[in-house]
């Protein structure tokens, strides 16, 4: 059952410190914190979700890695379906492959309750809950398990966005001053040296962001081949 962990005033505390942090990690780390402290609940992790879809170990446990070594199962499903997945019983569990059900055994885990954390109807990360007993869940502790994975879904995308709208800032920031180096030195203005950092970003293939910071630390636009 969930302990004081499980109440309002509990997940009010949460909301208000998560809104504090100011990055993706921590943010991660805190949510892994919070559920590590309830007492049903023995191991915790997540992963997150790139734009790619594929999976990105954030927090990484052995668990996660066998899971990723198995083909991901059962992660890919919560990914692929977007909803939460209950194992009562890893011991007697059958829908995933052997090597999944040992790896999870050998860590000594019974169950575990896989969590979707969405935004906008869409998986953004996976909360995974681990319990050493099978069974270790009941209806109260998955409840509980739900607003965890509530608070985290928001928390997360606002760490996510903020990083988003940091690199943007940092970005524009390094890209005006590699156009200032480039109009002192060839004698340009200011859309004549973007169109110059425009031009060599798309003969090599790589970011404006890339071609700017190797012009300021370097003094020098990168070889073209």
């Amino acid at each position: 059952m969930p302990g004081d962990h499980s109440s309002a005033q509990s997940f009010g505390r949460l909301a208000a410190e998560l809104h504090e942090l100011d990055n993706v990690e921590a943010t991660v780390e805190h949510v892994i914190q919070f559920a590590l402290q309830a007492a049903w609940c023995n191991c915790a992790s997540v992963v997150l979700i790139a734009k790619s879809r594929r999976p990105q170990i954030l927090t990484l446990t052995e668990l996660y890695q066998s899971q990723i070594d198995a083909a991901a199962e059962p992660l890919l499903t919560v990914i692929h379906d977007e909803a939460a997945l209950l194992i009562t019983d890893v011991k007697t569990e059958t829908r995933w492959p052997a090597q999944w059900r040992g790896g999870l055994l050998a860590a000594g885990i019974g169950s575990a309750i896989h969590l979707p954390l969405l935004v906008a109807g869409r998986a953004q990360a996976v909360l995974s809950l681990y319990s050493e007993q099978p069974h270790g869940f009941d209806n109260d502790d998955v409840a509980v398990a739900h607003i965890l994975a509530r608070h985290a879904s928001v928390a997360i995308s606002s760490a996510r966005h903020r990083a988003s709208m940091d690199q943007a800032v940092d970005a524009r920031r390094a890209i005006g001053q590699a156009i200032g180096i480039l109009q002192e030195r060839y004698n340009l203005d200011t859309d004549q040296a973007f169109e110059v950092l425009k031009r060599y970003s798309q003969d090599i293939n790589r970011k404006l962001r890339v071609i700017a910071d190797e012009l300021i630390a370097t003094r020098h636009l990168p070889q073209r081949h």
